[in-house]
């Protein structure tokens, strides 16, 4: 473990607060417009203060016009996964292939159960989501119809489409050993949280991906890994990861790719700051991009 030596993106991620709209709204224009590569949104169907993820999904998507838009992650207990296929394809089309999607087994077991969803073991979610991956791939190809006998999610001669504008990415939000031996095997990519797995906890689980990836025929290399990271950029000293002035920001990101085997930084800051997110991406980004292309070299 270490460099997979894929490209670097940087992105946002996105507050879906329902009582600030206006500002939901800028700070992805401003994502977009700063060069950014990816906004991630938060999805709590159960949050009233939230907006619903994929409605803001499309209407992200229809106000700007390069930066790849996410669920991060989509929450598939109250997200049928065939429908969910048929939504994210359409936005992709719709978008000119930019959307992506995130997809997570669902933590909070209470509010999923209020809001009427399936309440779940964690091998049960495990399963599921096993599930829902094959399902939203074979919805997303072009085989004349789909047939699989799951014990959650079974359909039985269900025509795929539309097919994507681009190759989804297909990632997925987990942390235990059989799901992330899952990414290995079927995921596009991995999205961990650092507030859940810091940065010294990410080796053990890249291996994980890997053993999985190697044994299924597939190189780790192919596999992207985007990592939500929260923090403060400031003019004083360190007070730890990710709460410091520029040059430590780089520093740390840097290592991250280097040494911790990260390729994609989806950035949170309180309250969704604009001039963070600025700084993020017009100085923190570029001088990550360089110091990594200079070891590359």
């Amino acid at each position: 473990m270490g460099d997979y030596g894929r490209p670097l993106r940087f992105g946002v991620f996105l507050t879906p607060d329902a009582g600030a709209v206006e500002h939901v709204l800028t700070v992805a224009t401003t994502a977009d417009r700063h060069g950014l590569d990816l906004i991630g949104i938060q999805d709590h169907p159960y949050q009233p203060r939230f907006l619903d993820a994929l409605a803001l999904m499309a209407t992200v998507l229809a106000r700007t016009e390069r930066v790849h838009v996410f669920p991060d992650v989509a929450n598939l207990p109250l997200r049928p996964p065939a429908v969910l296929a048929r939504t994210v394809a359409g936005l992709d089309l719709l978008s000119g292939g930019r959307a992506e999607l995130g997809l997570g087994a669902g933590a909070f077991v209470k509010p999923i159960r209020a809001m009427g969803g399936p309440v779940r073991s964690p091998a049960e979610a495990a399963d599921a989501l096993i599930e829902a991956v094959a399902l939203i791939r074979a919805l997303w190809s072009d085989v004349p119809s789909v047939r699989i006998d799951g014990t959650y999610y079974p359909v039985d001669g269900v025509r795929p489409g539309p097919v994507p504008a681009h190759r989804i990415g297909l990632w997925l939000g987990v942390s235990g050993p059989r799901l992330l031996a899952e990414v290995g095997r079927s995921a596009c990519g991995w999205v961990p949280t650092s507030s859940y797995i810091p940065p010294h906890e990410l080796p053990d689980r890249h291996a994980r991906i890997d053993t999985a990836a190697q044994r299924s025929g597939r190189d780790p290399a192919e596999i992207t890994r985007v990592y939500n990271v929260f923090g403060t950029v400031t003019d004083g000293p360190s007070r730890g990861f990710l709460y410091g002035p520029p040059d430590q920001w780089i520093d740390q990101l840097t290592e991250l790719v280097l040494e911790y085997g990260m390729d994609s930084f989806v950035l949170g800051t309180e309250g969704d700051d604009l001039a963070q997110i600025r700084l993020f991406a017009e100085e923190i980004a570029p001088a990550v991009r360089a110091a990594v292309a200079d070891e590359r070299g």
